[in-house]
């Protein structure tokens, strides 16, 4: 009778199966780090300059790609020879653009808000209206105002309403923000540019991608407000912070307006907001 002989599993390394379980993790993360590093690069990119953007090899970005490319997460043109995001990458995306919620996203930055400045603040969205507030958060000594979930604000003479103007080239938008400079009385009117009105308000909107008002919606209250992107890079949103003008800084660099606008961009990027779209790569 012939007798096998089994290799002993005792003359393997005592870490042997955590270090493979390690190596899997690095691979794992390295996969990731190359699809974001696609992503970032406008979804195409040479294997040179994809392998240069994450700081590897040619050679290992490569066998990467095949691995990837097998699993339909990335593949690669016929024509040009360049990296693509793959289809699975695509499904994968709609997934998760599916399940986005502005509302949902922008609560804990309203949370964040209310309790590092102690001001009131609001997600509005644009409703049939105008824009509406769907999310209202106040501190713990809040300021007598007369908005709550519901309200709808001015266009023209809220913060919340200036961003809708400023940023949603829409011609409802304007017409409904005309209607309502008629209707305003000639002490608001003044405030505004004489010549061109809206136009003004939403070049200095669009300067500077946030609105302030001081005393011109409710007397005595002051705001600022920026704007929510969507994926497809379309306002969804406005994030707005007020307060009692006595102790309420509106200006556009102040630290409240930094603050809403950091939260602003902070909730837009978890809906899938790239503020600045990469230079695709055509080599």
């Amino acid at each position: 009778m012939t007798t096998k002989t089994v290799a002993s599993t005792s003359t393997l390394p005592a870490d042997a199966p955590k270090r493979e379980r390690r190596q899997r993790v690095q691979s794992a993360t390295t996969a990731v780090v190359l699809l974001k590093g696609l992503a970032a690069l406008g979804g195409r990119a040479s294997l040179t300059t994809l392998a240069a953007y994450v700081d590897e090899s040619p050679a290992k970005v490569h066998r990467y790609l095949v691995s990837l490319m097998e699993e339909s997460l990335v593949a690669q043109d016929p024509l040009t020879q360049l990296y693509v995001l793959g289809t699975e990458c695509l499904a994968i995306g709609l997934a998760a653009m599916r399940m986005v919620d502005p509302i949902r996203e922008a609560e804990p930055s309203l949370v964040l808000l209310r309790e590092r400045l102690e001001v009131t603040c609001f997600v509005a969205i644009m409703g049939n209206r105008g824009p509406t507030i769907v999310r209202f958060e106040e501190p713990g000594l809040p300021v007598t105002v007369n908005v709550r979930v519901g309200s709808v604000m001015s266009l023209l003479w809220s913060a919340t309403g200036r961003v809708f103007l400023g940023l949603l080239d829409e011609s409802r938008i304007k017409a409904m923000a005309e209607e309502e400079l008629a209707q305003s009385p000639a002490d608001l009117r003044s405030q505004l540019d004489p010549d061109d009105p809206v136009g003004t308000l939403r070049a200095e909107v669009q300067s500077v991608q946030c609105a302030t008002v001081k005393d011109a919606n409710l007397k005595g209250i002051s705001a600022v407000a920026a704007p929510l992107f969507d994926f497809n890079g379309r306002l969804c949103g406005a994030l707005t912070a007020l307060g009692a003008t006595g102790g309420f800084d509106s200006s556009v660099d102040g630290p409240i307006a930094v603050a809403v606008r950091c939260e602003a961009q902070a909730i837009s990027a978890r809906l899938g907001y790239v503020a600045a779209t990469a230079v695709r790569d055509v080599t």
